[in-house]
């Protein structure tokens, strides 16, 4: 029974590998076996399976040498691993390598022999019968190439946790490691490649380009992060397509109609070279020579393309290539290649026939071609000089892929050396157990390569991140035409530095670029042309956003560069200039003293204290003269102190505001002005309550003295102090610069409150209204004492002038805020100025004969006769009115005579005694009216 188990499962296996696995292959044997999968074909033959009979495998078609050269490097690896007596000593790598066709139902074919192997290796098979002679287990598999082919080969392998490390698969989603749970890789993942083509774009200033992408996991997922690293630069992708080896002629023509007719310059391409070749075919024939091709790795080198026949059309094209490495004696081994000394490398004898394009002996490419299904070709005999032809497998220059290759086996060499020196109780393994080198299994081959860390020949550190991904950057190429025989030359132009910081990954040298060929200009490839310094990027509606129209920036706005996409905004203290190309400094205005406004005002202001000091001198020369006294020469030093006080207020509003002359100009002002309008309101109303009084008593005297007087002004003044205290404990004033102007700014001062400045006005001008009041009635009094109608005028001034500041206060702005003011104050304290002292400085100096006590004298008495006139005119009336209803006839007015004692003299020195007469038509009232000194004196 037992042998009979053993006969059925080895028969399984047989079928499993020989009937189902590819034939041909490159195969030796050894103590541990590593697998391999190399594309030694660009793809699989077409052809229509009717299953009328038994299914045929599909026929691999086009050689591709540079897959064989990578074949050749994991070989060279081996070797020098089984030659080497420090790496792995006395233990035998083989290998079993298979050919993928760069297809997945090809690559699938081959890893179910490995699977199938390692599955009937799990069963012990020992026990039933003798099979010391099976092929061992695989425990690990270099490959696949393309990211399609490595996804579904991942999928399988992961099952048995067989560890793959593939040499060229870039596609960011095998970096999931929930999915692809044994995949490792020695080549960069696109999420890196994207970025760094969105970056050289971004270099380049392009905004519109096309993309092209291969229709399986490299091309789509490459393609999506490309789009995302677009879009966070803002650039656009006018088409995005797909493309395949596959595709019909009438796909690919369509496609190459609608990127002849974009107008972007610029294709980004993320497809390999078999699936690319066909479009670049298709331009070739159109001679569509004017646009730039950016290609990710899969095809920056591919030998497909890279061909002198279609340089005309591929050059200039920006490519990304792996970092080459250095593989000493490659060469030489690549060059010793021959079918009689290589007869375990099936893949040998087709690579002979193709490069010599001829037949070896007992080739079954022979027979197929004596039946007339393939051409005929001359019969070789496998010793010819290789090197004396050309060909990619000897490009060992730049050994990109092959390096890959070689790294991964490398690896996996190294992970076995650390099983195979791995001291008990410092394992990977359970308890910290070691595994067995003899007995290894697939499984311990992983784990321990996920904790691989070691410097290999070159120097290098070897270690893979957590998404099993091994650190690399990348090289920039230029497809250039050789100056020596015409063939398609990979110049370095720049790198990229995956691990660098933002800003300093990318390093281009655009001096070794040619564009298209044999241009040195960068090509434009952007929707709509650059927008010209001084203006922006506009939207066009429906249009992408990188088609725009160029804006001029607004007023105090500009950009300095070109195509910008919006304007900066000016400084607060510049603007821009007319071309909205640059900024400039403002100028800075305010009521200066160097401008002519300024100097006038000033000089209007000096004037104006000169004049009151002058006033003021006079008086205190004539201080003991009868109209300086009788204007109650006290008060008037206060008052002609407080316009001195008005008049130099104005000056504070005057040069470059600070904080300090901001908190200073309105108190000064307000204050100024209250205590001058309360000395005219004191002056005013004491002689109209002292002329209205019949006869002045000690009360009137008492109330109305001097010390009163000055108690009344400080009260008044007092609480203008009040406000100005409060305002500038809660909202004191400051320097204000208003950057609102157009190329200007205005140093100004920020009053802090609105409604403090109001109180301080409104007050100023509720004193002036009561003063106005006293004064319009006193204005028949006599003129020596009040002038009560130029009082009444300059309380009438004093009135227009501040009504009409409230208006051209809240509608002027900047230096001219404070030009109202100052013209407002000089106005107002001309007007008072004028009004109240300047008749009397004209008496006093030009007409001394009316600066008389007899002068004073006959207006009080003048003033006097007319009101007892009409108090007694007034009686009079009444009393006939009366009589004449009792007695029905009229009698004469009875004559009155006031008459008091009297030491001084009378009006008219000629007579001696002359009693002025007031007529009434019916009678003549005689009055005398005389004051002692003492009496005057108290009154003026």
């Amino acid at each position: 029974m037992r042998l009979f188990l053993c006969y059925l499962i080895v028969l399984g296996s047989n079928y499993v590998i020989s009937t189902y696995g590819p034939h041909q292959r490159a195969q030796m044997t050894g103590d541990i076996l590593l697998g391999g999968l190399f594309p030694m074909h660009f793809g699989v033959a077409s052809k229509d399976q009717d299953l009328a009979a038994r299914p045929e495998s599909t026929q691999c078609v086009r050689f591709n040498f540079r897959g064989f050269r990578w074949l050749q490097a994991m070989i060279f690896a081996i070797e020098e691993i089984n030659n080497s007596s420090i790496l792995l000593p006395n233990i035998t790598l083989g290998y079993r390598i298979f050919d993928t066709c760069n297809t997945v139902s090809k690559a699938l074919e081959a890893t179910l022999s490995f699977v199938a192997q390692n599955k009937i290796d799990s069963l012990n098979l020992d026990e039933f019968c003798n099979c010391t002679d099976h092929i061992p287990s695989t425990i690990a598999v270099v490959g696949a190439a393309g990211s399609a082919v490595s996804t579904a080969v991942a999928n399988l392998l992961g099952l048995f946790y067989i560890p793959q490390i593939s040499y060229a698969s870039s596609s960011r989603l095998l970096s999931n490691k929930n999915q692809y749970k044994s995949f490792m890789r020695t080549i960069p993942t696109d999420e890196y490649q994207a970025t760094a083509m969105a970056d050289i774009i971004e270099y380049f200033q392009w905004n519109w380009v096309i993309a092209v992408a291969s229709d399986d996991d490299y091309g789509r997922p490459g393609i999506e992060k490309f789009e995302k690293e677009m879009e966070e630069r803002d650039i656009c992708i006018h088409l995005n397509e797909l493309i395949s080896q596959y595709f019909e002629d009438y796909e690919i023509r369509a496609l190459a109609d609608r990127i002849e007719n974009s107008t972007a310059k610029v294709i980004v391409v993320f497809a390999g070279g078999p699936d690319i070749e066909p479009l670049i075919k298709e331009m070739v024939r159109r001679n569509i020579t004017d646009r730039t091709w950016l290609a990710s790795e899969a095809w920056a080198s591919s030998s497909l393309i890279a061909k002198p026949e279609y340089l005309d059309v591929v050059g200039g094209t920006i490519g990304f290539a792996l970092r080459a490495g250095l593989i000493p004696g490659f060469r030489e081994f690549l060059q010793q290649v021959q079918p009689k000394k290589d007869s375990h490398n099936e893949f040998v004898r087709e690579f002979w026939e193709e490069t010599f394009n001829c037949y070896l002996e007992h080739s079954p490419r022979l027979q197929e071609s004596e039946n007339g299904s393939t051409s005929f070709r001359p019969l070789c005999t496998g010793e010819e000089d290789i090197t004396s032809v050309e060909t990619p497998y000897l490009d060992y220059t730049h050994l990109r892929i092959s390096y890959n290759a070689y790294v991964a086996v490398y690896s996996i060499a190294q992970a076995l050396q650390d099983i195979f020196t791995c001291t008990p109780g410092r394992g990977l393994f359970a308890n910290n157990s070691c595994a067995d080198i003899r007995k290894i299994e697939a499984w311990q081959v992983l784990k321990q390569l996920r904790h691989l860390n070691y410097t290999n020949s070159m120097g290098e550190k070897m270690h893979f991140d957590e998404n099993a991904d091994l650190v690399a950057n990348y090289t920039i190429i230029n497809w250039q035409r050789s100056t020596e025989d015409g063939s398609v030359m990979f110049k370095e132009v720049g790198y990229y530095n995956i691990h660098a910081k933002k800003g300093g990954k990318l390093s281009i040298d655009k001096t070794k670029i040619l564009w298209n060929g044999c241009d040195s200009e960068v090509p434009f490839s952007n929707c709509s042309e650059d927008c010209e310094p001084g203006t922006r990027k506009g939207i066009i509606d429906s249009m992408p956003t990188c088609c725009f129209e160029c804006t001029d920036c607004s007023d105090g706005e500009y950009s300095n560069h070109r195509d910008a996409s919006v304007c900066t905004k000016c400084p607060n203290n510049s603007w821009s200039n007319g071309n909205h190309t640059f900024c400039f400094l403002k100028e800075i205005e305010f009521l200066s003293w160097t401008e002519p406004f300024g100097i006038a005002l000033a000089i209007c202001a000096v004037v104006g204290v000169v004049l009151t000091t002058f006033v003021m001198g006079v008086f205190i020369r004539f201080r003991n003269t009868p109209i300086v006294k009788a204007t109650n020469r006290e008060l008037s030093y206060v008052l002609l102190f407080s316009l001195i006080c008005c008049f130099s207020s104005s000056l504070v509003f005057i040069g470059e505001p600070q904080d300090w002359t901001c908190r200073l100009r309105q108190p000064a002002f307000g204050i100024s002005f209250v205590l001058c309008i309360s000395c005219i309101l004191v002056k005013t109303n004491r002689v109209l309550l002292v002329f209205e009084a019949k006869i002045p008593t000690s009360l009137h005297r008492k109330w109305w003295g001097l010390n009163l007087q000055f108690l009344l002004v400080f009260l008044c003044t007092f609480v203008q102090v009040m406000i100005c205290v409060v305002w500038l404990y809660n909202a004191p004033p400051s320097s204000y610069r208003n950057y609102d102007i157009d190329e200007i700014i205005f140093i100004t001062c920020n009053e802090g409150s609105v409604m403090a400045l109001g109180f301080l006005i409104g007050y100023t001008c509720l004193l002036a209204a009561i003063c106005f009041f006293f004064a319009f009635k006193s204005r028949k009094l006599p003129e020596n004492f009040t002038e009560a109608k130029f009082i009444t005028f300059s309380m009438l001034i004093f009135f227009i002038v501040w009504i009409s500041f409230i208006p051209a206060y809240f509608s002027t702005y900047g230096k001219f805020v404070s030009a109202v003011e100052v013209i407002a104050i000089l106005a107002s304290s001309f007007g008072q100025l004028a009004c109240i002292f300047f008749n009397k400085v004209y008496i006093i100096l030009l007409k001394p004969s009316r600066n008389t006590i007899e002068e004073v004298r006959c207006s009080t008495a003048a003033h006097a006769f007319k009101v007892a006139a009409k108090a007694t005119l007034k009686h009079s009336t009444v009393s006939r009115k009366k009589s004449g209803s009792i007695g029905g006839s009229s009698a004469s007015t009875p004559s009155s005579s006031i008459s008091l004692k009297t030491n001084g003299n009378d009006c008219d020195t000629t007579s001696g005694r002359h009693r002025p007469r007031v007529s009434f038509g019916s009678g003549t009232v005689t009055l005398s009216l005389s004051f002692e000194e003492s009496r005057r004196s108290s009154l003026m």
